[in-house]
């Protein structure tokens, strides 16, 4: 149950309605997360989609992009991102076993992919410099500097709902991620 306010999508009006049909109109529904953030900062929910939209434009894969929000929501335990991003990252080709070891700083079968979760687990966990032994492997992993710049973007892009999320106890309308 929510703990912000949160008013239903269809009765949204101004910039959050707007907000809301664009919303719609690319991904046939308005997430729960959305709604909450957009009842209480159609401002805050404009930048979070803005972000999103520039992590497309990054370099970063669909699928790399996946591998740190997913990472980053098992660090911080956001049952509604990790919900979410666990079916986004199905949509990018990621399989259920994939994901999980993702998540869970396991084996998936992609080496690469691997690697940046563990940096972003780095990233996550730590405090101070990263220490010099994270950035070298996810540059022997293959990384350039430009995509290590754009995964702390992305660990900004899903910080903010895995913050917005766990404040608000988000209801879930994705599947439970296992």
């Amino acid at each position: 149950m929510n703990r912000l306010h949160a008013a239903p999508a269809n009765e949204a009006e101004g910039h959050a309605a707007q907000l809301y049909a664009a919303i719609k109109g690319a991904i046939g529904m308005v997430p729960n997360a959305y709604v909450g953030i957009g009842s209480n900062s159609p401002i805050a929910l404009e930048a979070g989609l803005h972000l999103d939209a520039a992590l497309k434009k990054s370099t970063l894969s669909g699928q790399e992009i996946e591998a740190v929000k997913l990472a980053a929501s098992q660090v911080s335990e956001c049952e509604y991102c990790l919900a979410a991003h666990t079916a986004i990252s199905k949509l990018h080709g990621l399989s259920a076993e994939a994901i999980v070891a993702l998540r869970h700083g396991q084996a998936s079968g992609n080496p690469k992919l691997d690697a940046l979760a563990a940096f972003t687990r780095t990233l996550v966990n730590g405090k101070g410099s990263v220490p010099n032994e994270a950035l070298e492997a996810v540059r022997r992993a293959g990384y350039t500097d430009a995509q290590i710049v754009d995964t702390a973007l992305a660990i900004t892009s899903i910080t903010f709902t895995n913050l917005f999320n766990r404040i608000n106890n988000t209801p879930l309308d994705f599947p439970a991620a296992a």
